[in-house]
């Protein structure tokens, strides 16, 4: 199969319809064959007896019914595990992303690109509690992981199926996938795709998620830099705190021998004591991060690279 599609749906009753007209417009003579997963993600309203109904009227489409809201990640999870297609389109459910653009991506995709990310140029959404918030994010997203794109939180996107097969989703983790696959030699693009004002229902989206999209980023950038070597990261900090904790020491002394300075009234030694015992804190938390991360990859034989392509070889 050349495509699937995937879009989590939660309590979109009024878009489901026009979606999957769109959808079937947007791909009619295009030649691909291709799937529609709609993953009903826990709704409350009539989502998914209109989801059952379409998928009665039309064989490509399948849907996937979750016991209870578990939230975006998680559905597209889901519909990533269940697609068949070589290519993997992701995109929102609230018709503001346009499912026009997926030949674009694809095309781009067939340049010879692993992953091809939307960038919502003419954004239509306030600026306050949703554009400036995303500025912010992106900008952050993009220094940490070295992978500078636009539009992270764009969820219309295009990925190879192998992309995705070693990539494991968590908490707000698919907005990362770009940065998490270029950490195995993903070659990443981005294209200008257009954007909707919401027409029906509301938004599922606020401020309050930027905060857990901070500290997401603080485990992707972990996993980028440091999954293989905590002792790296730990260690290095380790030493700095104790190397502090040598030179708050030493001026302890010398306050002590030169100034006279009683060292039970001197808060350096307090600091002193701090220092020494949070370094060693440092090591052996990297030394535990250690043990983790063999732990992690040899009980599932997972390796620590992956392979493009082979030459001349079984």
């Amino acid at each position: 199969m050349d495509l699937s599609i995937v879009i989590p749906i939660y309590n979109e009753e009024d878009n489901i319809l026009p979606l999957h007209e769109r959808v079937s417009g947007a791909l009619a003579g295009s030649g691909f064959d291709y799937e529609l997963i709609l993953v009903d993600d826990g709704s409350s309203d009539g989502s998914f007896a209109l989801l059952r109904g379409v998928a009665e009227r039309d064989r490509r489409v399948k849907v996937i019914r979750f016991r209870r809201n578990f939230g975006q990640t998680a559905a597209m999870a889901a519909g990533f595990d269940a697609a068949r297609g070589r290519v993997i389109v992701p995109m929102d459910g609230d018709l503001q992303n346009d499912p026009a653009d997926i030949p674009m991506l694809l095309a781009k995709i067939d340049e010879g690109y692993d992953v091809v990310s939307g960038w919502r140029k003419d954004r239509k959404d306030t600026f306050v509690n949703r554009r400036l918030p995303s500025i912010i994010a992106n900008g952050l997203i993009s220094r940490m992981t070295g992978v500078h794109l636009h539009d992270y939180g764009c969820t219309l996107k295009a990925y190879r199926r192998e992309v995705l097969e070693g990539v494991n989703l968590y908490g707000e983790m698919h907005r990362f996938v770009p940065a998490l696959a270029s950490q195995v030699g993903a070659r990443v693009a981005e294209l200008p795709v257009r954007h909707h004002p919401r027409l029906h229902g509301t938004s599922k989206y606020g401020i309050s998620r930027t905060m857990r999209v901070v500290l997401d980023l603080m485990t992707v950038t972990f996993l980028l830099s440091y999954s293989t070597k905590p002792i790296q990261l730990f260690g290095k900090w380790g030493i700095y705190t104790i190397l502090a904790g040598f030179v708050t020491g030493g001026l302890t002394l010398y306050m002590k021998l030169f100034e006279g300075m009683s060292m039970n009234r001197n808060p350096l030694l307090t600091l002193t004591a701090f220092l020494l015992f949070g370094g060693v804190q440092f090591i052996a938390l990297g030394l535990l991060g250690e043990l983790n991360a063999r732990t992690y990859y040899e009980a599932q034989a997972k390796p620590i690279y992956v392979v493009r392509e082979r030459i001349n070889l079984e």
